[in-house]
C-alpha cells in the first residue's frame, strides 16, 4: 500500500457481494490488512462491504481480490464494482468503536474501552477494541466458538494443552483461558494480527496466560513443541480448514475436541467431511444466520 497525502486519517472501501460468497470475500481481502465491517442482506441476498484501511490500497491488488473472490462465487467476470476514498480529517477508529455497544455470547461480554458500564454480575468480561485484526466479537462466527467453547466447559471438558489457531485478535484464546482458568497457544499467520493479540492481552491482564506467536498454520516448532492439544479452535475460512485437517488431526490429542468455524451454511458439509476423513466425529453444530460452527471429537 501506498501512504496518501488525501487519506492520513485511513480510506474506506465500499462494494456490495453476494452473502455466499462473503468468506470467499473475506479471504480474498485478508491480505490487504484492515478492519471489514459487514452488513445484513437484503432480499436479494446482497450484503454491503466496508474495509477500512490505515492508507490508500493498492487499486491493482485490491481490484485483482474482488475479481478472484467474484469469480470463486460464480459471478464470473461480472465482478462488483467498488469506491475507495479517504476518510474526513476524524479519528474514525475511536468514531466507530463509540456506535459500538457491548456484545455477549453466552457469558462473554465483550466491550470496547469507551464502554463504562459495569459488565453483567457472573460474566466473563474481555476489553476487545475495534482494531486491524479480524475477531472482535461482533461476527457471528467468533460467536459460535464462544457459545460452542462454553458449553464443552459446562459438559466437564478439560484441557492440559489448547491451541487457538489463526487467533486474530486474541479473543478466543483470552475466552479459553477465563473458562477454564489453563494456558492457551494462540497463532496467526499475520504479524499484525500477532501484536494487536498480544496487545489485548496485555490489557486483559493474561500475557502470562495466553502466548500469542507467528507460525504459518501447524508449521512451526512452536506449534508442534507443545502437541497434541486436547482442545483446538479453528475460526478461519472454509478453504483454509479443509486444507489443515490433517494437520489439526495429527495435532489433536485422542479424546480431545475441535471447535471450527469461519464457515457458512452450505459449506458445512464440505468441511465436515473432510474432518470425518481424517477420523474425526461430529459432536455439535451452531447455526448462526448463514454461518456456522461445528464441534468435533477425535475417538479415544
Amino acid at each position: 500500500m501506498t501512504k496518501s497525502d488525501d487519506g492520513g486519517n485511513g480510506w474506506r472501501v465500499d462494494l456490495e457481494f453476494p452473502a455466499d460468497g462473503l468468506a470467499v470475500l473475506e479471504e480474498a481481502l485478508m491480505p490487504l490488512g484492515g478492519a471489514l465491517v459487514t452488513g445484513g442482506p437484503d432480499d436479494k441476498g446482497v450484503v454491503p462491504v466496508v474495509l477500512y484501511l490505515g492508507e490508500e490500497p493498492d487499486r491493482a491488488a485490491l481490484t485483482a481480490a474482488v475479481s478472484l473472490a467474484a469469480l470463486a462465487s460464480g459471478l464470473g467476470q461480472n465482478a462488483p464494482a467498488y469506491k475507495a476514498e479517504p476518510l474526513p480529517p476524524t479519528d474514525w477508529v475511536s468514531e466507530s468503536q463509540k456506535s459500538l455497544p457491548p456484545i455477549t455470547a453466552g457469558r462473554v461480554y465483550i466491550h470496547g474501552s469507551h464502554v463504562t458500564e459495569t459488565p453483567p454480575e457472573g460474566s466473563i468480561s474481555l476489553l476487545i477494541d475495534a482494531n486491524q485484526a479480524f475477531g472482535t466479537g461482533r461476527h457471528e462466527t467468533t460467536r459460535g466458538c464462544l457459545l460452542a467453547l462454553q458449553d464443552l466447559h459446562e459438559q466437564g471438558v478439560v484441557y492440559e494443552r489448547a491451541l487457538d489457531m489463526g487467533c486474530g485478535s486474541g479473543v478466543l484464546a483470552m475466552a479459553m483461558t477465563r473458562l477454564w482458568s489453563r494456558p492457551v497457544l494462540a497463532v496467526d499467520n499475520d504479524r499484525d494480527s500477532v501484536l494487536v493479540a498480544q496487545e489485548n492481552l496485555r490489557l486483559n491482564g493474561l500475557s502470562s496466560a495466553v502466548r500469542a506467536e507467528l507460525s504459518d498454520g501447524y508449521n512451526s516448532d512452536v506449534v508442534r513443541d507443545s502437541a497434541p492439544y486436547d482442545l483446538i479452535v479453528a475460526n478461519i475460512l472454509a478453504g483454509p480448514l479443509c486444507e489443515m485437517a490433517d494437520d489439526l488431526a495429527a495435532n489433536l490429542a485422542s479424546g480431545g475436541y475441535a471447535v471450527l468455524s469461519g464457515l457458512l451454511d452450505h459449506q458445512e458439509r464440505e468441511v465436515g467431511d473432510r474432518h470425518l476423513e481424517v477420523g474425526l466425529e461430529l459432536v455439535a453444530r451452531y447455526p448462526l444466520d448463514e454461518w456456522m460452527t461445528l464441534v468435533l471429537r477425535r475417538p479415544l
